[in-house]
């Protein structure tokens, strides 16, 4: 049915309430107290719904005041639409509580340095009255984190996601290898190949770290061939990038996190040219249910700037 524009008479519910306050206390006073208002100023919206129905709707008494026979079949017809009325006004609150508020992520630390900044700019831009809470860690601790109903939505960088959780993949990166100017190969004609690469102690992030785990599985699925134990193992990508300025080691790292010593001529990057090192960004979130408020917007957000 096409809607129609409401008559004035139903376009403000205020009246419709104090008349059914008024037959459910029998007071004009006692309506106005319940409903935070002067008794004159409630005496006049019962005085303009009368107007507004044609009617008499009151009967005034010395001992109190009730409905007449119109105002009892107009508070009676008048019952549902407030209670509907009351109903649509809790949901608009309870949207906009989903809306605005706060939101809790963890992301990996590739994800947290390089892609959240510009997705937070643009959702602090959309609305400025959420407040962010961040946290940072390797992909199995942001995993846990949102299975243990700890955070709001996870970005990972894993070549999978855990069991229990839904993901959808925000961005492609890419994994660069990596040595110090004076490593023995970046003076070489030829570059590593995989089993080579797999055979070298790297430095390297923490086990459960998703850099970590996409080079292993990269290397396990394409060669069945296993990695070297780290010549040295931390947990941040600028101690991996300093050991490796240091001559400690090679390393993997997201091409996005080495542009700036690359440029500067600090690192090098060699192609390994028979392993494919890309690999999915994805954004995680329990099971079963779907981001919501901020956190939805957060990820339209990615998923718009991919």
């Amino acid at each position: 049915m096409p809607s129609r524009p409401l008559p004035r008479s139903v376009r403000d519910l205020t009246g419709y309430e104090l008349l059914l306050s008024v037959a459910e206390l029998g007071s004009i006073g006692q309506a106005a107290r319940r409903h935070d208002m002067s008794q004159p100023a409630a005496s006049a919206r019962l005085r303009q719904l009368e107007a507004d129905v044609g009617a008499a709707l009151l009967e005034r008494r010395p001992r109190g005041t009730r409905l007449t026979t119109a105002g009892e079949l107009v508070a009676s017809w008048a019952q549902a639409t407030v209670e509907a009325a009351s109903d649509l006004a809790a949901g608009i609150t309870a949207l906009r509580a989903d809306h605005h508020g706060h939101v809790r992520i963890a992301a990996s630390l590739t994800v947290a340095e390089y892609l959240l900044p510009r997705w937070l700019i643009a959702l602090r831009a959309a609305d400025p009255e959420t407040v962010v809470a961040l946290d940072s860690g390797n992909s199995t601790e942001v995993e846990a984190g949102v299975l243990a109903g700890e955070v709001d939505i996870g970005f990972v960088e894993g070549p999978e996601v855990a069991s229990g959780l839904s993901s959808r993949e925000v961005a492609r990166d890419e994994l660069a290898l990596v040595v110090a100017p004076s490593h023995p190969w970046a003076g070489r004609r030829r570059n590593p190949r995989a089993a080579e690469l797999a055979a070298t102690s790297l430095v390297s992030r923490e086990r459960g770290s998703g850099t970590r785990l996409a080079l292993e599985r990269a290397l396990a699925e394409r060669f069945g061939l296993e990695t070297a134990e780290p010549v040295l193992e931390v947990s941040s990508t600028t101690a991996i990038k300093a050991a490796v300025t240091g001559g400690i080691g090679p390393a993997v790292l997201s091409a996005r996190a080495v542009g700036a010593e690359l440029a500067a001529g600090t690192l090098v990057r060699l192609d390994v040219t028979d392993l494919d090192l890309t690999r999915s960004l994805r954004a995680v979130w329990p099971e079963g249910a779907q981001p919501r408020g901020p956190a939805r917007d957060l990820l339209a957000i990615a998923l718009r700037e991919q």
